[in-house]
């Protein structure tokens, strides 16, 4: 009876008698868990280090985890020392931070930002457990477009690091709509408590905006036909609402594809679909444009920016903000060519393939 009781309750924890009880881990068909929500060894990595050992040496990321990449290329050139100040614009998981609080050896300061509240509560408690509380942390949740506020009450940066790929936490919950292979809602916003969801965007959308969309934000080859479905779906109130429903409505779109290229057509035109919405409905090229147009002014002289990026159009942009900076004498030095991660870190994983690091260098 008693026992009964206590796993009736919908609390993870109650007290009876002054003791705590402990609500029992949810279970699964089959002697491995598939969804999300039942891998708890992966939400809780600490705990299951061995575990997630293994998922990573086979070149998969664990779910509810994310692999940093680039990092040894990124502290190679932060060249970080104790007693200086950073900036991680883009926090994530907390691996990038983590690893350069690292190198100040308890001097100096570090402050990160991230828009996502659910993951922020998350990685601040992680890296407060790992000892980095708030005398050498500070973690805000703001939009790194808001760089220049961030340094008006810092006073500036020695270093600073921005790594604009989504975070594997996000991709692979499926509440979150970042990916066609999980159903869940479409959402794709990295703050879903601000702004339309995908699915709303969809809704309200033109054929033209929706067309320029996939073309200008993923250069999908396919983007009028899979506008064409999207907006016939509209008219008939048949709303693509979910991430499988968008992975059918692209699928319709590419039916005439032979059928032997049509599951690796489908494949890509997915993952450049949902790209091109998680950018749209992110404002990200206009946030990326206000950080770097920011950026010069939050580094203090001689100060050093790492980015990360992970398609074209952001290269691009951070690309030409660089070379304009040194125009105009902001930057004294800027990389000349992209720092690409190594084929052994490709291998060990595989999201890091389309990273392109590139870093300037504040005018004394």
């Amino acid at each position: 009876m008693f026992r009964g009781l206590v796993w009736q309750t919908a609390a993870k924890e109650i007290r009876i008698y002054g003791r705590k009880i402990h609500k029992r881990r949810v279970h699964y068909s089959g002697t491995h868990p598939k969804r999300f929500e039942e891998k708890y060894k992966e939400h809780d990595p600490e705990k299951y280090a061995d575990t997630i050992e293994k998922v990573i040496s086979k070149g998969s990321t664990p779910a509810g985890m994310h692999i940093s990449i680039c990092v040894n290329e990124i502290l190679d050139f932060l060249q970080i020392q104790p007693g200086q100040q950073g900036l991680d614009a883009t926090l994530g998981y907390g691996g990038h931070t983590r690893r350069m609080l690292e190198k100040l050896q308890g001097k100096g300061h570090m402050y990160a930002l991230d828009v996502d509240p659910i993951e922020i509560v998350k990685t601040k408690h992680r890296l407060s457990e790992a000892g980095y509380g708030e005398d050498i942390l500070t973690i805000k949740q703001t939009n790194f477009r808001n760089i220049d506020q961030v340094a008006e009450e810092a006073g500036g940066f020695d270093f600073i690091l921005a790594d604009l790929g989504v975070s594997s936490m996000q991709i692979d919950n499926p509440d979150r709509g970042f990916t066609y292979k999980f159903d869940g809602p479409l959402d794709l916003r990295l703050d879903p408590e601000k702004g339309e969801s995908a699915a709303e965007r969809l809704r309200e959308v033109s054929y033209e905006e929706l067309v320029g969309m996939f073309q200008e934000n993923s250069d999908e080859p396919y983007a009028e036909e899979i506008a064409t479905v999207i907006m016939k779906r509209n008219r008939t109130k048949n709303y693509v609402e979910t991430t499988t429903q968008m992975k059918d409505a692209i699928e319709e779109a590419l039916a005439f594809v032979p059928e032997k290229d049509r599951k690796e057509a489908v494949k890509k035109s997915c993952q450049r679909c949902f790209q091109a919405l998680r950018i749209d409905v992110n404002s990200e090229f206009e946030v990326l444009y206000d950080f770097l147009d920011k950026l010069p002014d939050a580094l203090r002289p001689g100060g050093k920016v790492a980015i990360l990026t992970f398609h074209s159009g952001e290269d691009r942009l951070v690309k030409r903000a660089f070379k304009a900076g040194v125009k105009a004498g902001v930057y004294s030095e800027v990389s000349k060519d992209v720092i690409r991660p190594s084929a052994e870190e490709c291998a060990r994983n595989p999201r890091a393939r389309s990273t392109k690091m590139r870093w300037a260098v504040k005018a004394e």
